[in-house]
């Protein structure tokens, strides 16, 4: 199962370097990761999503809140939360193309970002599977290049993820 791993830790070097060691030792898949400072700028918040059964993952939780950088953690996916991901798409519009290409976009709601006479840059977001719907949607032989952020999530409400 797909978990959303949330962390809040010390905003030092070495320690992403430390999660990531963590995982590389253990044998642990990361599937995406993102950080960066939060309004504490002596604190990051690292977002990492992982798959594993229930006792894979207490085992992931375990080891990470041994780490000295880690303050605090949740598990995202324990709970209602929200998670958008971004994505920048290259895709080739050609001649009658470029109005249904347009239309898939605005179906999306996404944006063109840039353009030329034979290219489109589109950004989305939303949950992975949006980004997934939206490729397949094009289908291949138009998207020339993918960049994606990975995840990044916070819980619902007023559950928060704090000192």
């Amino acid at each position: 199962m797909r978990h959303i791993i949330s962390v809040l830790m010390e905003n030092e070097p070495g320690a992403l370097s430390r999660v990531v060691g963590l995982f590389s030792q253990r044998h642990y898949n990361i599937d995406s990761l993102t950080v960066a400072p939060t309004e504490d700028q002596s604190l990051s918040r690292l977002t990492l999503t992982t798959t594993g059964d229930e006792a894979r993952i207490e085992q992931i939780t375990k080891h990470l809140n041994k780490l000295i950088d880690v303050v605090r953690l949740v598990d995202l996916t324990e709970g209602a939360h929200i998670e958008r991901e971004l994505m920048l798409i290259k895709i080739k519009a050609v001649g009658s193309q470029r109005s249904e290409i347009k239309r898939t976009v605005d179906i999306f709601r996404g944006q063109v970002v840039d353009l030329s006479s034979t290219v489109f840059t589109v950004q989305l977001t939303g949950a992975g599977d949006k980004l997934d719907a939206f490729i397949a949607a094009l289908g291949e032989n138009v998207v020339l290049e993918v960049a994606r952020t990975g995840v990044s999530g916070i819980s619902r409400g007023e559950k928060t993820l704090s000192l």
